[in-house]
């Protein structure tokens, strides 16, 4: 699982998931790349579980590149606590996302495997996404 070796401070604030990203936007390792259509939290077991989708529809052909890292804390209170006595302790981590920010990246297999790859790993996300190519006019939106 993906998740920061070390962190300044183990809580954060939820924060607020607003407007366009700064950097991420474009394809900058493989000819194919999935990118994300709306603002949302991916946790790192479905980072993982969209990776092991398409590396397996790829029959583990071509290069994959992860453009997304999950590195804000998400805290969680134990069931039937009463509410009160401070924040939860952190229990998974999350990337945050915002539409335009490019996910995954490939290269080195045809656009129709490439396609079929980003789709199945699509369905393992909670936010809508798209399939882009090199030169593609999403590419940089």
């Amino acid at each position: 699982m993906l998740m920061p070796k070390k962190v300044k401070y183990r809580k954060q604030q939820k924060g607020r998931m607003r407007g366009k990203p700064i950097r991420g936007t474009t394809l900058a390792f493989g000819r194919y790349g999935l990118q994300a259509l709306e603002c949302g939290r991916i946790t790192q077991r479905q980072i993982e579980a969209a990776r092991i989708a398409m590396t397996r529809s790829v029959k583990r052909g071509g290069k994959i590149w992860i453009r997304i890292f999950p590195d804000k804390p998400m805290t969680k209170k134990p069931t039937e606590t009463r509410m009160g006595k401070g924040k939860g302790s952190p229990e998974f981590w999350v990337a945050v996302t915002k539409p335009g920010r490019i996910l995954y990246e490939m290269e080195g297999v045809t656009f129709e495997v490439a396609k079929e790859a980003m789709r199945l790993a699509s369905h393992k996300l909670p936010i809508a996404t798209r399939f882009v190519a090199r030169g593609d006019s999403h590419e940089g939106q």
